[in-house]
Formats: C-alpha cells, structure tokens, sequence
C-alpha cells in the first residue's frame, strides 16, 4: 500500500556514519518521506523500486582511497537521478566519477567556516557568494580535482571543494554535515535539495501518517486479536491509542509492572487508560519475577536481556489467560533500532541492545505490530498530539523500558530501587517548581555503585552517591547536558540529603551524547 504521503520520498543511503539518521530527520522536517538503506543492500534494480525523487549518500568512517571500501551502487550515477553526496558521499561521488581524492595532512574536525565563491540551486536563497557561513566538518581526507562537468561554490582553508555542483546531473555535494545542528544552515540546505532540486512536495505529516499507520494496522491485523505491553510512557501509550482507533476492542493492553517504575507510576498508568480512555487493560504485577531474576546481576547488557526475555514470558501468558492473541504491539522506535543493530542492515556500530528489539521467539504464534518503528520521539510526540493525547502526557520525559534497573549501575535490590525512586521524585519536583519540566528532554537520577564519607548530624556517613542526569535533545540520537544554575543544583542536593536516607552525595552529570548515552546503562 502506498500513500500520498510516500510518494515523494527520498533514499538515503548509509556508508556507516553515527549522525546519518539525522539526514532523515532533517528531511522529514521538510515535510518529505525518507528512508536510510546500507549502501552494500541498494542497487539500481532496488532503487528503481523504491522510486525516489533523489538521492543522498551519507558520511562514513572509511576512505575511498582505500581498497574495498564502500561505494555508491553501480549504476546509481547513470539513472538520471538526482544525488547529493556528504563528507564521505561527496567523495565517493568524486572517485567514482574521475576525480581525485587522497589523504590530506589538513584534517578538519569540528567548526569552520566556509567561504562562498559561486551560487547553485543547493545554496539558492541560503547563501550568496562573498559570504562566509559555520559548517560542521568532520573528514581526514581530501579533494584534489573534480570530475568533468562539476565546479566549486564554496570553499575552506583545507577543503577547495566544500561544495560542488553539477546542474546538468543534477549532482550535488558538501564536504561538511548539513544534518547537525553545528551547521546552522544545514536544514535550509537539505531542504533545497528536496524540495528544489529533487521537486519534492511536503506531503509527510503526522495525520497523513496516523491515517496510513491505522489503514496499514487494519490490513495487517485483519480480524485478529492484539495484546499491547503498555508501559506508561509516550511511545507504548501512543501505539495503545492509535491502535485503539484502529481496531477497537481488538486489542487488549497489558501493563507489566515490574517493580522497577518511579515513584506511583504504576497507579499513574492504570488510572489515566482505564478510566480516562477505557481501553481494555490487564494489570500484571510480576515485580517479583523480574527482581528475583535480577538478583546479583550487574552487566548492563544482561539486564536488558533478563527484562527483555522476561516481558516476552509475561506476555505470551497473559496473551492465553485473554483467549489467544494474533499480534504483540510494541512501541520500538527509530532510536531504539538504530542503536541495538543499523535500521535496515547497515554498517553502522552497534551502541546497545534495547529490550524491545530483535523480533520474537519462534515458540510464539504471534506476529509483531510496531507502528512507530521508523518515527523519532518528537514525531511521536507530534502524533500523539494527533491522536488527541493531552500535552501534559505527550510532554513527559522519555522512561526506558527496563526502568529504573538501567538507572543503578551495578546490581539491583529492592532497597537501591526505594532510595532511588525517593530521589529521582524530589530532583523532578524541583524540576517542575523552577518551571523547567518542559525546557529539558530528559531528566532523571542515578544511583551509583560507590560509597562516600560524610558527616550529618556530627557523626560519620557512609552512604551511596546520586547523580542528576538532565539532558535536551530533539531525537534522542544527539544531546547535550541542561546547564542548570548553581543554586538549583545545590538545592536540589539539599533536598535530596535531607529527605532520603542512604545517600549523602549528589553529583552533576555533564556528559553529553557522544561520546556518552542519554541513560548510564
């Protein structure tokens, strides 16, 4: 099934590098469907296919000087296409049409400035020759000709051919990357690209998408039945919504406390879809199950497997006790995916597992429903606001699915989880009285596996150390730590010594992603 929405669709094509889900991002905003494909799984026949408007050959860590290293499909460069290659791309682009790319003793890494010397449809109405714009750049090779038919419109000290164009191909290329936030033009760039290069209109919205993702649940769910793992946050109650518009009484929710939620969540959650949108939900408190499998295990990635197996277990029960269900829902999103293995194959590294990834056990007769598996959180957040969610709800701080077990590093006791959960409470009400709740993307506390002296009350401490995470972020690919002030801070330490017995210490995080994570595990 196709939908007006996709029929203006770009192709991104992978070459490995960390930031090219953010072209997709970046040309979504445009209001254009796109898709990111390895390079070593596209081919002419694959891309006829697919049948897009253009084509974007994203960064990579490789150097096509070398030997085996990726290339843009055969055949790509003669389909009369248009394409715009980045870092990486536009070498490879360079190389394979008869230019010449070598390793450069100038490396560019970080902020430049580029100088621009010539006008194209690419930089059309965003920059104008004699002027000199931010880039972010981020290669160890260089340039040094360029193929028959292409001419330089921007310029660096170390890069002459920052950015090129070829208007009669319709080739295009930047030696920088337009998808981060550190080009500030970057968007205004790609959105040329799409938009007057490629002809592409801006047909990708959220209702366009709700009204396809329900059509697609409906077709793919037919008349059977549904069992959806609730979790309380956005992502799971946004799929239990939509899916509730799609097939009604079809589906059943069934919410697994864990015992590993935030303070009351659990009471949170049964009260808002029982009583507030009376969709059908089982209440399943397997709290027991989870810690007692958690008991004494500190790796991070068996964890999220032990949780991850477990909540299949739980499910694949209550899917009997409700008469048998069809289809398991889930709500997976882009990031989850791209981070425990590349979207579609690729080559990019893997970073983590995510408990909701990797498909179902064989043993299961149910197929996987996960509406939301190519959408990033704020376009979740847009479609919930669609479905009619409350701001209040659609708003909230993302929660991982393994809850707060990724949130003590190290391993887990019902007690750590107690003196945790009274913690991360006061940091978010202190959050919500200095009116910030909605300037920050993610905040939340971290217990941490070490031990420090204190003094309270003239005797000597021995008690566990809290750190504060906050974070800002637009996708959860990329964030940087919320600079809190002072005084906030020390009073929300404050706070947090005074009211919560067994922790004495209270840290700031200020790591951002990369090179860190968003949670510590």
């Amino acid at each position: 099934m196709t939908h007006e929405l996709h029929a203006d669709r770009i192709l991104i094509i992978d070459f490995g590098s960390q930031v090219t889900q953010l072209i997709a991002r970046r040309v979504r905003e445009s209001g254009v469907y796109s898709e990111v494909h390895p390079f070593n799984a596209v081919t002419v026949d694959s891309i006829r296919k697919f049948a897009p408007k253009g084509v974007i050959l994203s960064g990579g860590p490789a150097s096509v000087h070398e030997a085996e290293t990726p290339r843009a499909p055969d055949g790509l460069f003669d389909m009369g296409l248009p394409v715009l290659g980045i870092c990486y791309g536009e070498q490879t682009m360079v190389a394979e049409m008869g230019g010449d790319v070598t390793e450069s003793n100038h490396r560019e890494f970080g902020r430049a400035m580029v100088d621009v010397t010539d006008t194209c449809p690419l930089t059309d109405g965003v920059w104008a020759p004699g002027q000199t714009h931010q880039v972010w750049m981020s290669h160890g090779d260089r340039i040094n000709s360029l193929p028959d038919g292409f001419r330089a419109i921007a310029t660096t000290d170390s890069s002459p051919f920052a950015v090129i164009a070829n208007d009669d191909l319709r080739f295009y290329a930047v030696q920088f990357h337009p998808e981060v936030v550190h080009t500030p033009d970057g968007a205004k760039l790609l959105a040329n690209f799409t938009h007057k290069v490629c002809g592409a209109g801006g047909d990708w919205t959220m209702k366009a998408f709700r009204d396809e993702a329900i059509a697609k649940v409906r077709q793919q769910v037919g008349t059977g039945r549904v069992i959806c793992g609730l979790s309380g946050g956005v992502d799971s109650s946004v799929v239990a919504v939509l899916l509730h518009e799609a097939i009604g009484d079809q589906l059943t929710c069934v919410f697994v406390d864990h015992g590993l939620m935030r303070l009351n969540e659990g009471e949170e959650v049964v009260t808002l879809f029982r009583d507030h949108y009376n969709i059908p939900l089982v209440h399943k408190d397997a709290s027991e199950m989870f810690l007692g499998a958690l008991a004494g295990v500190d790796d991070p990635e068996t964890k999220r497997k032990t949780i991850g197996g477990l909540f299949i277990d739980v499910f694949e029960e209550e899917a009997g006790r409700v008469g048998g269900a069809d289809f398991l829902a889930q709500g997976t999103l882009y990031p989850d995916v791209i981070e425990s293995v590349s979207f579609t194959g690729g080559p990019s590294v893997t970073i983590k597992s995510h408990h909701n990834v990797g498909g179902l056990p064989e043993r299961m007769n149910m197929k996987l429903v996960e509406p939301l598996r190519e959408l990033f959180k704020d376009e979740v957040r847009d479609l919930g606001r669609e479905l009619g969610l409350p701001d209040a709800f659609v708003d909230r701080h993302p929660f991982p699915g393994p809850g707060l077990a990724i949130r003590i590093p190290g391993a887990i006791s019902p007690e750590k989880l107690d003196v945790l959960r009274q913690a991360d409470a006061i940091y978010l009400d202190e959050i919500k009285n200095a009116g910030l709740y909605d300037a920050i993307w993610q905040a939340f506390c971290v217990l941490l596996p070490v031990q420090s002296v204190g003094v309270m009350g003239d005797a000597r401490t021995y008690d566990n150390v809290c750190a504060l995470r906050a974070v800002n972020s637009t996708d959860g690919m990329t964030a940087d730590y919320y600079p809190f002030d002072h005084a906030f801070l020390g009073r929300t330490a404050s706070r947090i010594i005074n009211e919560v017995k067994g922790i004495n210490r209270v840290v700031y995080d200020i790591t951002s992603k990369p090179p860190g994570t968003i949670e510590w595990e």
